[in-house]
């Protein structure tokens, strides 16, 4: 025992080196903890599925200071076929965060070295294309189609989920929120009114991928949060002008009996197929990162905003917006261009 442990800390390897599914329950441990402590990043998510769903299966019995080049390439192959496609770059690049959280965990333990070179996962995919939006005509034919079907609703799940989807449609249109966690997480104590210059704006606090932040909602937003307030059996009995200063510690998108669905893409692809809004002029299917996409296109577009300002709306960097909607700025000075 004693000569080994001298080889390897020749080496350069711990003395203490547990198999790969120990390292990996260790890492989902931590990141658990983190999410509960409302520390963690919403990217964790994907992170704990990475591992659940992908190295844990693969690696389970191996150790990660003896995997090779080979076996990366390997696990590579295996991870395409059980995706059933070549992955984007954005989600090569999660499975290489994924990995070097689980490299830092161990290390933190004193099960790796870092003077170990462990192999690394490829990063390099098929480069992402521009998220499906709507139309100024499809968002208003949207929004007018919704307000007849929320109500239309057979089933006592479809008489909750359809208004809600609705509500929180319009409200993503209306801020510009990411879908998920950010917008999920909102409570009613997020929500306040901020006056500058005699005008009252509401005022809502995110909190998601990027971290912390406020954002202004578009005025007419209040009345999907009347919506929501009027079917909340809880705090219905407040009135809708004293409710912000109750500071309540209640999600805003959840059922009349207080119940939050955990997602509502599966209603929003049922809304596309009835509204025959199902894909783009370019074939893409839509989903609900549609409606940020387009909030941000028709803030670019119709109001000529500028990109650093929505950068900070939309808690995204400036060169992410200028990535992903550069082929707008000349649209947008077309007056000036013209």
């Amino acid at each position: 025992m004693y000569d080994l442990s001298r080889f390897r800390q020749r080496l350069g390897l711990a003395h203490n080196a547990p198999a790969f599914a120990e390292i990996a329950h260790a890492t989902l441990k931590e990141l658990r903890k983190d999410l509960d402590g409302g520390i963690g990043k919403s990217v964790y998510y994907t992170y704990i599925t990475c591992i659940e769903k992908y190295f844990l299966p693969y690696f389970e019995g191996k150790r990660i200071e003896e995997l090779t080049y080979t076996d990366m390439k390997e696990f590579e192959l295996w991870r395409n076929r059980q995706m059933g496609k070549t992955p984007k770059a954005s989600t090569l690049n999660n499975f290489s965060s994924t990995w070097s959280k689980l490299q830092q965990v161990a290390v933190n333990k004193g099960w790796l070295s870092d003077k170990v070179a462990i192999p690394k996962l490829t990063s390099r995919g098929q480069k992402s294309t521009a998220r499906p939006a709507f139309s100024r005509e499809e968002m208003d034919k949207l929004v007018t189609f919704m307000q007849t079907w929320a109500l239309e609703g057979r089933l006592a799940v479809e008489r909750e989920m359809r208004p809600l989807l609705r509500d929180y449609v319009e409200m993503l249109l209306l801020t510009g929120m990411r879908h998920g966690t950010e917008a999920l997480g909102i409570k009613w104590q997020h929500i306040e009114w901020h006056t500058d210059k005699g005008i009252r704006y509401l005022r809502i606090w995110v909190n998601g991928k990027t971290g912390g932040r406020w954002l202004i909602a578009k005025h007419s937003a209040v009345e999907a949060l009347r919506r929501l307030h009027a079917r909340q059996q809880d705090i219905k009995g407040i009135a809708f002008e004293d409710l912000f200063q109750q500071r309540l510690p209640v999600e805003i998108f959840r059922f009349s009996t207080g119940y939050q669905p955990p997602s509502l893409n599966g209603t929003f692809r049922r809304l596309m197929r009835d509204s025959g809004l199902v894909k783009d002029s370019n074939g893409q299917t839509r989903t609900l990162y549609s409606v940020r996409h387009t909030y941000a296109t028709l803030e670019l577009l119709e109001k000529g905003t500028d990109i650093h300002t929505l950068s900070k709306q939309m808690g995204n960097s400036v060169a992410m917006i200028e990535k992903h909607y550069s082929k707008l700025t000349a649209t947008m000075a077309a007056e000036k261009l013209a």
